[in-house]
Order: C-alpha cells, then structure tokens, then sequence
C-alpha cells in the first residue's frame, strides 16, 4: 500500500445500521482494522417506512456503534412507498445531508466512500463535501439509474429521465472511482463518461448469518411435505410473480411447493391471486427476520431467484444470489443476463430467460428428480463458486487497499 497509516473515513449512505445493507460490514470491518469512520445518514425507517423505535425526526442525532461514530440528519419516512412519499424520502435526505455537512463534520476525512443502493442522488452531499475538502470519492453503484427507475415505476416523462441522466452524469465525473455490483453495469457508465479507466467490479457477498454456524432460536413455521422452492425476499413488481405464479398452477400435481418468505407491495395481489386461483402450492410465509433466514433456508429444498424480463435487470445480480450459495443450497432462477450466466456456469442450479414460466415449472420438475449425488453436487459447486468469487474477507480486503490507495493521493 502506498500510505500505511490508519485513514479517517467518511461514509454517505442514506441507510445504515440498524438497517441491513453491506455498507455496515464495510464500515465495522474498516474501524476493526484501525481506521477512523464517520458515517453520515439518514434516520433508519427501511423498508417499512416508518422509523425505528427509539429514533424520531430530531432525536436521536449522533451515536457510536462498534466503533463507529454516526451522524443522523432527519429524513421524511418512506412509509408504504408511494410515488410522491418516495420522492421526499429521497430528497430530504439530501437536503438534511447537505445542512448537517455545512453544521456537523469538520475538516480531517482522507477520503469518502458512498455507498449507492436507490437513490444514486444519496451521492451529491458526497461530491460537494469532496469539492469543499479537496479530497478522493469513491462510490460503489448498487442500483443502476436511470434504468431502474424506468424499469419499476409508471414515469413515462421525457424530460424526467432526461434530467435523470444529466444527474447521473454528474455523479459519475466527479467521482474519483466507480466501483460496480455487476460486471454488466459497466456499459452503461462508459456510455455516460467514456472513461472505463475508471470503473471496477466490486460485488456483493453473503450477511455473516448465512455462513455462521451459530443460529438463533427461533420458530419458523411448519413447511409442506412435498418438494419445496423458496422464494426469500422483495416480494414487489420487478421480481414478476405474475410467471411465478403461473408456473405454480402448471406443477400443481407434482408435489411442488413454492414457498414465499417476506413482503413488499405485491404482497397483497399475490395472496388475492393464490385465493383466486384456489391454489394449494403457493405458501405465504410473511416477513422474518433475517437472523432466521438460515432457519428457513434449511427447510428448502431449492431457492428461486427472479426479475423480469427488463433491460436493467439483464445487468443485475441480486445480492441473494450470493446468500444462497454461501448457504449452499441450490438455485433456480427464472432471471436473464449476468445472474442467468452466473447460475448455469456455477453449475449449482438451473437458470432459465426471464418470463419464461414454463421452462421454470420443467426445471422445478427436473430438480425434484435428480438423484442425491446430483443434489450434493449442485450443492457443493454453489459453495465452491461463492468462495472463489463472493469471500467477504478477500472482498473487503481488496477495498481497504484501494480505499489507501486513492487516501494517499488527497494532497
């Protein structure tokens, strides 16, 4: 490394802890390293839009979690997630982000890291504290704009998606470093900046609960006796359970369950529509905490994985991917692009084109019948890909460097 010193960092993410998302594990992996952490966000009220107990608009202002000093600016909640709630989530975090950069932090950070799930804008208090300090960004892009939002919401507006870009652009050249989640994100920068020198994969990897062998007690509802497929997750319009479902009604005679772990905005269609249908495969298990996800995960005899058949999702890899490989279990996808690659390749599944239910009923029927030295097999191969691709160690490790890297040159 150029610079062996311990580094002062600052993080901007509109989530952190007690929310779950990777920037925690990068951050409490940074302070346990030795270097100083900052993180400025939002008050915590994802995904259930509301805030966390204990946390309110102005309370609760600054604390220090394992090691970690965290400065909270107030944010308008998300509550069920409209269009219009959204959009107020999205900019007061800005606005309150700038005010408490003006107000809260002090000259000193090395360098700044920001970490870029929806909304990418999350990144502009980053940009203008690097112009104020002279000194590096690096940003890791999660979610890739304006693609998705033309993928998952109704904005038809020219001029929306127009401006979108100008936004994004901006972000992109004035960062110092682009670190990507997908291999596939890149096309789309390049087009944007035309400087590929700047780009760099960075994927996710596995929550420790999925590779830790402690479990927490806990009581998971009693599954159905035949073959089980679990779904675990967003349950919302991009993961297209429109196919799911209809793929369900084909293998309703083959002892085929589909078991459905979490929640999200198309929870209730999804239960109208299992009631509409009268059918006895679809389970809906609710949301559960994520400590007990491995609980769930046991009882499942296969996890499925799904997006629609969307420009932007052919560029995505949902971060569960690399849980359920960590988990060693088998994957069926119903998903197009890098995750439909990723999923063939490893040879722990069967991934079939996004849409395409009735490959996906053939393929559940396929996995019921494979013998058990093809189910060990499958299973072994998702924990040896996950270890040569996904290791959180090697991952962060890999970040530490480049983040003293690019430390080294602020001055």
């Amino acid at each position: 490394m150029d610079d062996p010193r311990p580094m002062n960092i600052l993080i901007v993410s509109q989530y952190f802890w007690p929310e779950d998302f990777k920037v925690n594990d990068i951050a409490f992996d940074l302070v346990e390293k030795g270097h100083r952490v900052t993180v400025l966000t939002a008050k915590p009220n994802y995904p259930k839009g509301k805030f966390y107990e204990g946390y309110g608009m102005f309370s609760k202002r600054k604390e220090v979690h394992r090691g970690v000093n965290i400065i909270r600016c107030p944010i308008v909640p998300r509550e069920k997630g409209g269009a219009m709630l959204l959009v107020l989530n999205y900019v007061s975090f800005i606005f309150f982000a700038y005010l408490s950069s003006l107000f809260r932090l002090k000259k000193g950070y090395d360098i700044i890291f920001s970490h870029l799930t929806s909304p990418i804008t999350s990144a502009l208090p980053a940009i203008w504290l690097k112009k104020r300090w002279n000194i590096p960004l690096v940003i890791w892009i999660l979610d890739l704009w304006p693609e998705s939002v033309a993928a998952t919401t109704n904005i038809k507006n020219k001029q929306v998606y127009a401006f979108l870009n100008r936004v994004v652009r901006y972000i992109y050249r004035k960062s110092d470093k682009i670190l990507v989640s997908s291999r596939s994100f890149r096309g789309s920068i390049e087009e944007k900046i035309q400087e590929s020198e700047k780009i760099e994969y960075f994927p996710n990897w596995a929550e420790d609960t999925f590779i830790s062998e402690v479990k927490i007690d806990y009581e998971v509802p009693e599954f159905p006796e035949g073959f089980n497929i679990m779904f675990a997750g967003n349950i919302g319009d991009a993961q297209d359970f429109e196919s799911i479902v209809l793929a369900a009604e084909l293998v309703q005679e083959e002892h085929i369950d589909f078991i459905i772990v979490g929640d999200g905005r198309k929870f209730a269609w999804l239960e109208a529509e299992i009631s509409n249908k009268g059918l006895k495969n679809i389970h809906l298990m609710g949301r559960h905490p994520l400590a007990a996800m491995p609980l769930f995960f046991a009882k499942a005899d296969a996890m499925l994985v799904s997006l629609k058949d969307e420009p932007i999702f052919r560029l995505t890899v949902p971060a569960k991917i690399q849980a359920y490989m960590a988990s060693r279990k088998i994957i069926l996808g119903m998903i197009n692009g890098e995750a439909n690659t990723m999923i063939n390749e490893s040879g722990c599944g069967y991934a079939v084109a996004a849409g395409d239910y009735e490959s996906l009923a053939q393929r559940a029927v396929a996995l019921k019948n494979i013998t058990s030295t093809e189910r060990e097999q499958m299973q072994n191969n998702a924990t040896s890909y996950y270890r040569s691709n996904f290791e959180k160690a090697t991952l962060l490790h890999n970040l530490e460097v480049l983040l003293m890297k690019f430390a080294s040159k602020k001055d």
